[in-house]
C-alpha cells in the first residue's frame, strides 16, 4: 500500500479530502523520520515502534574473489510490531480502536 492509498482511507474515513489526509500520512512519516536522525524512538501504542541501531564497523569478505574488505559503521530504521499487530497477522481479531 503506498502512501496515496493510505490517505485515500484517511480521508475516506475522516471526512476529509485527499490533499489534507495526504498533508496528515507526510507529516507523520516526516515526523518519525526527524525522531530516528535524532536517536529517538518512536512508539506507536498498539501497533509497534520505529527504532535507531547502530551497526559498528566490521570486516567482511568478497563473496566472489574471497578478498577481505571493510564494512563501514552504519545506523538504520528497525521496526518492532506490537503484539496486538501480531496477533491480527496470526489470525486474531482486529482490536478496536474506538472508532464506530
Amino acid at each position: 500500500m503506498a502512501t496515496d492509498e493510505i490517505a485515500e482511507k484517511i480521508a475516506a474515513q475522516n471526512d476529509l479530502t485527499k490533499a489534507q489526509a495526504k498533508t496528515i500520512v507526510d507529516g507523520v512519516f516526516n515526523a518519525i523520520a526527524d525522531a530516528a536522525v535524532s536517536g529517538a524512538e518512536t512508539r506507536l501504542p498498539g501497533f509497534g515502534k520505529f527504532k535507531v541501531k547502530d551497526s559498528p564497523a566490521r570486516e567482511g569478505r568478497n563473496p566472489s574473489t574471497g578478498a577481505t574488505i571493510a564494512i563501514a559503521a552504519s545506523r538504520k530504521l528497525t521496526f518492532t510490531s506490537a503484539k496486538a499487530i501480531k496477533d491480527v497477522l496470526n489470525g486474531g481479531a482486529v482490536p478496536n480502536d474506538g472508532a464506530a
